[in-house]
């Protein structure tokens, strides 16, 4: 736990968009922080309840994200439908590692851990943990970044498109697979920005 005083102990708050930290009841009775015109709130409402739903909706189409097939090529070998594990062991068994390791990291690691990050904070937040707010906020910014990488399996797929058809190797055309995980990226996002952040102090705050 940490010793130093939370800004809602110090009578502050911060807005949720560009960070600026002024007096709570001034800015509250304003509405809108003083730098960007945002609405201010003393926490976001129903901050867990939306996380949890999109969250959920994530989780349940990275199912079909790795069931169906997200590329379908018509080549020399003739019509070949690929998922994501399957280009990932193509890909590693012709060489291209750096491309496997590529679709594994942005296809696999990357929505597996915003699965797991997030449902830790949730579940901390729900419980009042009282210890590892600072690594649970660092985790959550961690989430935050590797949320702008999460395109690169779709890109990919764009990309080995463009470079069959311009080298006249055949033909490539998306498929539900990649809809499925461009809704997994959507709802991914959309859960780490409906969390609140000051969620996980407020557990502290409250023992204090």
């Amino acid at each position: 736990m940490s010793n130093r005083p939370t800004a809602a102990a110090l009578g502050l708050i911060a807005c949720h968009i560009c960070g600026l930290v002024s007096p709570r009841t001034a800015t509250l009775l304003r509405g809108r922080c003083a730098r960007c015109g945002s609405r201010v709130q003393v926490r976001t409402s129903r901050s867990t309840e939306r996380t949890l739903a999109w969250l959920l909706a994530g989780m349940i189409l990275y199912i079909p994200a790795n069931l169906l097939p997200v590329m379908s090529i018509d080549g020399i070998q003739g019509r070949q439908e690929a998922t994501i594990f399957s280009g990932v062991s193509s890909f590693w068994h012709a060489g291209a590692w750096g491309i496997a390791a590529l679709i594994f990291i942005a296809s696999v690691a990357v929505p597996t851990t915003k699965f797991i990050a997030l449902g830790h904070m949730l579940w901390s937040v729900r419980r009042g943990a009282l210890t590892g707010q600072r690594e649970r906020t660092q985790l959550y910014r961690v989430v935050e970044f590797i949320g702008h990488w999460s395109m690169l399996d779709v890109a990919v797929v764009g990309l080995t498109s463009a470079l069959l058809q311009f080298k006249a190797l055949g033909t490539a055309e998306p498929r539900a697979g990649i809809a499925c995980f461009c809704g997994v990226v959507v709802a991914t996002m959309i859960a780490a920005l409906s969390f609140d952040p000051r969620l996980i102090w407020d557990g502290e705050a409250s023992n204090g």
